[in-house]
């Protein structure tokens, strides 16, 4: 019976390894989308979306199951509960490279974001390609120690995002209201994914010491 159950749970963390290597698929394609005003790009990963949502629909149910079938307790029970909750912010993550894609998708054939944020916007999408990688290792191998490593790329991100509200507030901006609401929104999904990376590690680490989520200091973990 225990053998079973951990081997479900191993099956589940490997479905979560998964979707990290699918949202950071998702990103990275949505971020040359939006760099390169693709639209053909762009629309692949709006399409590519609804199998993020039908992996987070299975390991729901596996979670559901092992929870009906296995009645975990204790140090059990927190590993599937916080799957669940990691499954979940994975799947957001999805989501907001969809709203990357299809931001660049409502713009094409123009680019949503001016030639002179190119280059942030490709440091964002680099870091958000990091933070993703990172996450998934974490979940595999349950290492908390590379938990400094993924908060100090959400402060990358962070400083970004600030920058971009910097510019856009400034009086030498010349691209008008409708530029400067793209650079926002598309700032902030950047800033909120990698905040969900943030909170996929905080669940890890909350599953392998025990400390409460609400307790988790990344910069601290390991």
């Amino acid at each position: 019976m225990r053998e079973a159950f951990t081997e479900q749970l191993d099956e589940v963390s490997d479905e979560l390894v998964n979707m990290t290597r699918m949202v950071g698929s998702a990103m990275n394609r949505a971020t040359q989308a939006l760099l390169d005003a693709d639209l053909k790009l762009a629309e692949e990963v709006i399409a590519a979306d609804a199998a993020i949502d039908t992996l987070t629909s299975e390991i729901e149910d596996n979670c559901f199951d092992l929870i009906a079938l296995q009645g975990p307790v204790a140090s059990d029970l927190r590993v599937v509960i916080g799957a669940l909750r990691i499954a979940s912010s994975l799947e957001r993550m999805g989501d907001l490279a969809e709203h990357v894609a299809k931001q660049a998708r409502m713009r094409y054939p123009n680019t949503a974001i001016p030639q002179e944020l190119r280059g942030t916007f490709a440091e964002m999408g680099g870091i958000a390609e990091s933070i993703v990688s990172q996450t998934g290792a974490v979940i595999a191998t349950k290492d908390v120690s590379l938990a400094t490593d993924i908060a100090r790329h959400d402060q990358q991100m962070d400083y970004f995002h600030r920058e971009l509200f910097r510019i856009v507030l400034a009086p030498s901006w010349s691209h008008g209201v409708e530029a400067a609401v793209d650079v926002t929104l598309l700032s902030r999904f950047y800033e909120r994914y990698a905040d969900h990376a943030v909170s996929v590690t905080k669940r890890v680490v909350t599953i392998v010491t025990g400390e409460p989520y609400a307790g988790v200091a990344l910069d601290s973990a390991g």
